[in-house]
């Protein structure tokens, strides 16, 4: 279950070479078979930007890129999955997303630019969009009260416990049971490649009970005591190196974990197993490319019926 693993819970296109510039969003399964919903996450493939090498689908108001082709990237993602009126786009309703657990209830295009980290609505032709590039993204469908919500949860909003708040507030505004959520974790950094510290690992562990199975632990590696041992002998017992750990989260998992214990059932669940930080040729790393990079967007919508 989820996607990225094969055709029949996939619809993009993954190839181990991101030969071709065409902007296919990539889709979920479960959630493509929802027929009021409109939902996907961009790649890098298939915009107008420049500044990132290629022909780049960026989705962000970045330093290096212009508004305008931001703009027409937006427009040209929203054509694609649908999400137009009289050859309009529908719409997008974003963030200034700021590492937290605050979601806002969306009943229209808002005045003024929202601050926070999710968003959730019930009102047909809007769409909801959150930024990653490298952050977890997660999009919540509520295919009885016909309820959406999209999540941006990197490390900081995922202590935060913002995919439950999630669940929660679509129970609160919508009547959503955890049961009849569909949740989508999109693509982002993943325990191979995303290092954090040890005082990272303490504040999950003071938040989770299942905070072992989040992180993963390596010995660092040193040429020098590799190939002169004896240099660094010591009276310590053999097994009890002093070399210093390399530690690992997994932000996907931590979300999953975070749905099923607030009653979201796992089969239910769909979570990428794209790295953004492994496939810098078909995704945006703000870690793999030292910060400069584009971002993505993940949207869900409601089709009116």
């Amino acid at each position: 279950m989820g996607f990225g693993h094969s055709p029949d819970c996939y619809y993009g296109c993954v190839s181990s070479k991101a030969s071709s510039n065409s902007l296919v969003p990539l889709k979920v399964a479960q959630l493509v078979k929802i027929p009021w919903l409109v939902h996907g996450f961009s790649t890098r493939a298939g915009g107008f930007s420049r500044a990132y090498g290629g022909s780049s689908l960026n989705m962000g108001f970045t330093l290096e890129d212009s508004r305008a082709t931001v703009e027409r990237n937006r427009a040209a993602f929203l054509k694609k999955l649908g999400a137009v009126d009289r050859g309009q786009p529908w719409p997008l309703v974003t963030l200034r997303q700021i590492h937290s657990s605050l979601i806002h209830c969306v009943s229209g295009f808002p005045s003024s630019q929202l601050a926070g980290d999710g968003l959730i609505t019930q009102t047909p032709k809007l769409v909801l969009g959150i930024q990653a590039a490298d952050c977890v993204p997660v999009i919540l469908v509520d295919p009885r009260r016909k309820a959406v919500g999209v999540f941006h949860a990197g490390w900081r909003g995922t202590l935060a416990r913002i995919v439950e708040k999630g669940v929660g507030e679509m129970r609160r505004w919508f009547g959503t049971s955890p049961r009849d959520i569909y949740a989508a974790i999109g693509p982002g950094i993943r325990g191979c490649c995303y290092k954090v510290g040890g005082e990272m690992r303490q504040e999950f562990e003071s938040q989770f009970e299942y905070a072992g199975d989040l992180f993963r632990e390596t010995l660092e590696s040193d040429p020098i005591r590799e190939r002169y041992p004896m240099l660094f002998l010591s009276a310590r017992a053999p097994g009890h190196s002093d070399l210093p750990k390399n530690i690992f989260l997994n932000l996907p998992e931590a979300n999953q974990r975070q749905l099923v214990s607030v009653g979201v059932p796992s089969k239910n669940i769909s979570v990428s197993g794209l790295c953004t930080a492994c496939r810098v040729d078909l995704l945006f790393s703000h870690r793999g490319e030292k910060g400069v990079t584009g971002r993505m967007l993940a949207v869900a919508g409601i089709r009116p019926q």
